[in-house]
């Protein structure tokens, strides 16, 4: 199905002095992609923290790294789905640029009581808009937990 695409360009400061993308930069913006990915779904980060005290925290991720990005390019951070579960949210990560690939991740969410920092399965309107942008492409499958 859909997967969400989000382009930003390589500035300054995510950048070592060598004017290479410093990786821990690389994984800041990528949370900020992933803060666009709920937005658009139509739960902003504001709404889920502040007002219903869901958490998204990041449980296991792994990155491959193809090629460096230089100061100054423009990026594609294209996000899919690839399976729901209770709790746990799947994400698919490729970032390109005018060259091709610069790196690949995959991004385990979970949803959390920002109460009691537990995780709770995943309110049945946020599950619904998740499912329905499901990668058909990543063979995905829901899954209870």
């Amino acid at each position: 199905m859909a997967s969400f695409s989000f382009d930003r360009e390589l500035r300054f400061g995510d950048c070592d002095p060598s004017g290479i993308a410093y990786f821990p930069s690389y994984l800041n913006i990528l949370n900020g992609v992933v803060e666009d990915f709920w937005a658009a779904i139509g739960f902003p980060w504001p709404e889920l923290i502040m007002v219903r005290k869901i958490g998204t925290p990041t449980v296991h991720l792994t990155c491959d790294f193809s090629r460096p990005s230089m100061f100054g390019d423009l990026l594609t951070f294209k996000l899919q789905i690839g399976r729901v579960g209770g709790s746990p949210l799947h994400l698919e990560h490729v970032v390109s640029g005018a060259t091709g690939m610069r790196w690949r991740a995959r991004q385990i969410l979970a949803a959390t009581s920002l109460v009691d920092h537990h995780a709770i399965p995943w309110p049945d309107n946020i599950r619904a808009a998740l499912m329905a942008h499901v990668s058909a492409d990543e063979g995905a499958e829901v899954t209870p937990a």
